[in-house]
């Protein structure tokens, strides 16, 4: 069976997509975002991850406040090209609250259908009120 390169990238009706991004050495999940045409095309072209912010409204730059970017080794299209793998060079910690990943906690139960009871098991790197003052 013979694969096309091509891939058709089914953005949603916001126009957007998930994207998770992994610690290229590692294998570490550091977070997942949204990405946009705009930030899949930006990143492509600084070699810096992008992002789309859904509560802001818009584009951001990984770590243009903190600090902490993310230079992309590549990006990856999953099977479908419903979401993307961003493998990236972490620097400093990915996760706004000051943990090297956001996904931090592990979940141990679920209180009810809105909230769990979870353990923190991941490292902070840094801390978030003296770098987002």
């Amino acid at each position: 069976m013979t694969e096309s390169s091509d891939v058709a990238l089914a953005f949603d009706e916001n126009e957007l997509l998930p994207a998770i991004a992994q610690d290229a050495v590692t294998g570490d999940v550091l977070m997942l975002a949204y990405v946009s045409p705009e930030a899949v095309e930006q990143t492509l072209e600084t070699g810096l991850a992008h992002y789309y912010s859904r509560s802001r409204d818009e584009l951001w730059q990984k770590g243009a406040t903190s600090g902490h970017v993310q230079r992309v080794d590549d990006v990856r299209v999953d099977c479908d090209g419903d979401a993307l793998l961003y493998r990236v060079e972490q620097e400093g910690g990915a996760c706004h609250t000051g943990h090297r990943s956001c996904f931090y906690r592990k979940l141990d139960s679920l209180h009810d259908e809105l909230t769990a009871e979870t353990e923190v098991v991941g490292e902070r790197t840094f801390d978030p009120d003296e770098v987002y003052e």
